[in-house]
């Protein structure tokens, strides 16, 4: 076929409303998908370079993208209309994860989009798209509908894969590494907004490596303000050379509709999740059995470090990989396998990416010592499993004072506490040799108070050591105030176990 006459094929079949958002960012297709593609035309770039400055039209790219990019409708389990939206979600994020029209009835239905990459329907999209679904409908640019089943999906990262079942050959297009991206590039999606098939959209990246947008610890987003709202779920995000360089995952939207400010996964991480994904059906990661929590400027001067970096461990796993190499509550991790560590998501992010079963080395500080531990890393567990083992006790209100009587003043931190009764130990599922002070006043306007501190709590630390008495709290906030230091607290209660630097008053 010439490039005249792939050209017109193109033009015949690029319907208008015809086309839903497509998902990828910037995956480079495995070998084995390019196998089987080889006799496949694939909707190459176009043969011009793209221009310096603002192009007069996108509609030679559009035309050539357009037949790859599919609509897809999900019909959910009844089951699935009452579940949870994603956790962590910063205000105004919700909106784009619902997808659903919001209409009453039986078989609840979820709107998004996708796209084609290789010839035999292999389709990528979001995996909040897909999530609960009992039958997948895609919707291609010439008005076929096929049905489609899943290969798999990864939650933490919003991707899903799906492939056709029939239909023969589909126009597919190819992911970038993204490498080549900067703030200010021209960026076009194609989707599927509010069901309006086809719809194509331009913009700029506008920010890169967005840590703040959606609850992932394992994307880092493109910031784009080529304007997307529900239903462009799992649509591409397209350089002006046809390559998808990012996965339409989210929006900022306080109204419910879009206001400029787009997310997408960035291609160099959607790229191995589809992969993977496609050879074994799942996503697998290195685990190490730790809570982590990240080091804010007041625990990093209470630890005695210089700046606020590395991962502090909150909680360890029994038997679990970083409790068999001895990693301690309290510990922080500065470096992993000879890579210094920022902060808790750049751990995880690591972590994630090291394979099952290796050997790793990893750096910690405790106690105001450096030492090197080894580790052998295990496969992480669902998302599900970590969430129910990491969920906090069902703290009830404080106790009243004939649990445990009223408590004795610790003035210095302002707070009032008393020692553990069984009660409390059942309540926070505290074994027998577990210390601890429950609190049972504090002053508001405390630097404890503040830091989120509140009646009910436990304290089971104070500077790096169990406390059972009210003497060995003062004692510990005593040195921290010789030292000039905050006090680090380790604290459980409604919000989880947690880590906090409370500042010393005089006592």
């Amino acid at each position: 076929m010439t490039d005249a006459t792939a050209l017109k094929f193109l033009r015949r079949t690029a319907i208008a409303g015809g086309a839903a958002l497509a998902l990828f960012a910037g995956f480079a297709v495995g070998p084995a998908l390019l196998s089987r593609a080889a006799n496949a035309q694939e909707i190459n770039p176009s043969a011009v370079a793209p221009p310096a400055g603002a192009p007069m039209s996108f509609a030679d790219l559009i035309e050539r993208v357009r037949p790859a990019v599919v609509s897809i409708s999900v019909r959910q389990r009844p089951d699935a209309a009452t579940a949870q939206l994603p956790e962590g979600l910063p205000p105004g994020f919700e909106e784009f994860f619902r997808g659903r029209p919001g209409r009453p009835g039986p078989a609840p239905t979820s709107l998004g989009s996708g796209f084609f990459i290789d010839q035999n329907g292999t389709i990528v999209t979001n995996h909040h798209v897909i999530e609960g679904a009992e039958e997948i409908t895609i919707r291609t640019s010439d008005g076929r509908e096929l049905q489609a089943e899943i290969v798999g999906s990864d939650e933490p990262t919003d991707i899903a894969v799906l492939r056709v079942r029939g239909g023969g050959r589909f126009q597919y297009v190819t992911f970038d590494d993204a490498s080549h991206v900067r703030v200010g590039d021209w960026v076009v999606a194609v989707g599927n907004p509010f069901g309006l098939d086809g719809t194509a959209t331009a913009g700029i990246v506008s920010a890169m490596g967005r840590r703040d947008a959606g609850s992932s610890a394992y994307v880092d987003y493109l910031q784009i303000d080529a304007p997307i709202n529900r239903g462009n779920s799992g649509g591409p995000t397209f350089d002006l050379s046809g390559n998808v360089i990012g996965v339409n995952s989210a929006i900022f939207s306080p109204t419910g509709g879009n206001v400029g400010i787009g997310f997408a996964i960035p291609a160099n991480t959607a790229s191995a999740i589809v992969q993977q994904l496609i050879q074994s059906g799942r996503v697998t990661r290195g685990w190490i059995g730790v809570s982590i929590q990240p080091l804010d400027d007041d625990i990093a001067r209470s630890l005695g470090l210089d700046e606020a970096r590395g991962a502090l461990v909150a909680t360890v796993v029994p038997d679990g990989p970083a409790a068999r190499a001895g990693i301690q509550q309290g510990d922080v991790i500065l470096s992993f396998n000879g890579q210094r560590i920022e902060d808790s998501r750049d751990l995880t992010q690591r972590v994630g990416a090291t394979a099952i079963g290796h050997n790793s080395r990893v750096e910690i500080l405790r106690n105001g010592q450096r030492r090197t531990l080894n580790m052998r890393l295990a496969e992480r567990p669902s998302e599900q499993t970590l969430a129910s083992a990491n969920a906090p006790p069902n703290a009830t209100p404080a106790p009243q004072p004939e649990q445990g009587g009223a408590g004795v003043a610790q003035s210095s931190l302002g707070l009032s506490v008393r020692p553990l009764t069984q009660a409390d130990r059942s309540r926070f599922e505290l074994s027998a040799s577990e210390a601890g002070l429950v609190v049972t006043a504090i002053d508001p306007t405390s630097d404890a108070a503040q830091k989120g501190i509140g009646v009910g709590d436990i304290i089971l630390q104070a500077g790096g050591r169990p406390v059972r008495t009210v003497q060995e709290l003062s004692a510990a906030a005593e040195a921290a105030r010789r030292a000039d230091r905050p006090l680090l607290l380790q604290v459980d209660g409604r919000n989880g176990r947690r880590f906090i630097a409370a500042d010393v008053g005089e006592g």
